[in-house]
């Protein structure tokens, strides 16, 4: 029998734009990330809830490594004081390698921080780490937009 625990990998990237304003776009403006990023991101769709509020879910399409990927993400908390936001991949190809997989997204003055938490399928299921590089790229990009808008 095996025996596997959640693990977590981290991608940090520095931002110049005001902490209140990254956090926000990432609350509020999220699908705006297809326009930003449409080598990674093509496409995102409202399935459930509110935009920015606890519970609402949005399918993803995305493109990792040269292949097309979809997730369906649900908003599991939102800590205003703190600037993070957790989503839980409900359903996708992440969770044909994960159990289970969820992303925090902290940010601090000059800081934007994502935690991937994630359980392996198997013993032999790498970490995630394409998504390092992903999450760096968009923290990036989106940082550019909010400094130009």
């Amino acid at each position: 029998m095996e025996n596997l625990t959640a693990d977590s990998v981290v991608a940090s990237a520095p931002i110049k734009s005001p902490a209140d304003k990254f956090f926000n776009f990432f609350r509020y403006n999220m699908n705006d990330i297809v326009k930003i990023f449409p080598a990674g991101f093509t496409g995102v769709e409202l399935l459930e809830g509110e935009e920015g509020t606890v519970g609402s879910v949005k399918r993803w399409k995305y493109i990792l490594g040269g292949i097309p990927l979809t997730a369906t993400v649900k908003i599991v908390a939102i800590d205003e004081g703190a600037r993070s936001i957790t989503f839980a991949v409900l359903e996708g190809d992440l969770l044909l390698l994960y159990k289970s997989f969820q992303t925090t997204l902290t940010v601090s003055e000059g800081l934007a921080e994502w935690t991937f938490v994630f359980e392996k399928a198997t013993l032999l299921t790498p970490p995630p780490e394409l998504y390092i590089p992903l999450a760096i790229t968009l923290s990036t990009l989106v940082d550019a937009f909010l400094l130009l808008n």
